[in-house]
């Protein structure tokens, strides 16, 4: 498609009640979307699986929509892409339901490469995050990017984490760009936008409503080669792109937690009904299809950690240390030690005991 015809595009596969069915019957009677949108209402009524409502809604806009669209995309630093597109995700061209447009944002490379998905509850606990982090980092280490739904909670930690390990991630959203839902999420939008990427379907502005996140998540699976639900109530989101990655023949993985906590029901049932369990990064690697190296994850550092964070992991890969030994051991103050640690913590990079205990995470210990 030239870009002379991408306006009658765009507002053609905007018009509510058009799917990829419709869209495609559409094009193949008359060929262009600019043919469609100057089409008689009853010749449009003759193709295919249309009805008069539909002809109706098609009546109704003009190229032109679609060219302030395109505009609004463009003052936002975003493209639009349609299947034709040598950008276009080549993997959500093979997925049911696929998508006739897309919006992104970012790296736009990170759309053909080899990636995870990683999603879990807004409402998980410390283990649910600790294994959030070293997945993603992990992951992302090893040159597989995260993908995940730019929610609050572990889809929130899992983008951050791959970053934070100099790794790529892509952002799905249930909205059109230039939205940030959740608002709290506005630092992390703005990151993904430029050291990753954001992808979704809906146009520049649109809200988000009660199903756009149950069909943002047919994305988030599709552009992935496994899906890894960390933590999950009965119902959740998580489940839902869990679904949709076993109707597109992915693969779905489970991290196994307490059977008495309400956010690991969800995948524990996953696992009981056959979800590969995922008990350390090698598994999730290997389901990937990226041969796992002890050697290269013990020495794997993400990009950016400081001079003094870089003396902690030194220190820390010797074993277990209290932060005043570590201090020592690396020749820095107490103050300076605990400053580092805590960033590297929160990095999913080392993990605090009782006492100011501090250990540096292994690939192998997950």
């Amino acid at each position: 498609m030239g870009r002379a015809g991408l306006p009658a595009y765009v507002a053609l596969a905007l018009v509510p009640g058009i799917g990829r069915a419709r869209l495609s019957s559409l094009l193949a009677t008359f060929e262009t979307a600019d043919a469609v949108l100057a089409a008689e209402s009853a010749a449009l009524q003759a193709v295919s699986g249309m009805t008069l409502a539909a002809a109706c809604a098609i009546k109704r806009t003009t190229p032109d929509h679609g060219a302030r669209v395109l505009e609004q995309a463009d003052q936002l630093g975003a493209v639009a892409l349609a299947p034709g597109d040598a950008r276009f995700p080549h993997a959500l061209t093979e997925i049911p339901d696929a998508p006739t447009l897309a919006f992104a944002l970012g790296k736009l490379e990170l759309l053909e490469s080899l990636s995870v998905a990683i999603v879990g509850s807004r409402t998980h606990t410390r283990y649910g995050a600790e294994v959030c982090r070293h997945f993603a980092s992990g992951v992302a280490r090893f040159g597989v990017t995260v993908v995940s739904g730019m929610a609050r909670g572990l889809d929130a930690i899992a983008h951050a984490a791959a970053l934070d390990a100099g790794g790529g991630t892509v952002g799905v959203l249930g909205n059109g760009l230039g939205v940030i839902y959740p608002a709290a999420n506005k630092d992390l939008y703005d990151r993904v936008g430029k050291d990753g990427c954001l992808l979704t379907e809906y146009p520049p502005g649109d809200r988000p409503h009660a199903g756009s996140f149950p069909r943002r998540n047919r994305l988030i699976s599709g552009l992935s080669r496994a899906t890894v639900v960390i933590e999950a109530r009965d119902g959740s989101g998580a489940l839902i792109t869990a679904d949709c990655a076993l109707a597109q023949g992915r693969e779905v993985m489970a991290v196994p937690g307490p059977i008495t906590s309400p956010v690991s029901n969800g995948c524990n049932r996953l696992i009981q009904c056959g979800a590969k369990p995922a008990l350390g990064l090698r598994d999730v690697l290997e389901e990937c299809g990226v041969s796992y190296s002890a050697e290269a994850a013990a020495v794997m550092l993400p990009s950016g950690l400081s001079d003094p964070e870089r003396r902690m992991m030194d220190v820390l890969a010797l074993g277990l240390e209290h932060v005043d030994d570590v201090a020592a051991k690396a020749r820095l103050s107490t103050g300076e030690a605990l400053a580092a640690l805590t960033s590297l913590e929160i990095r999913g990079l080392v993990s605090q005991h009782p006492g100011k205990i501090f250990r540096r995470v292994s690939p192998l210990s997950l």
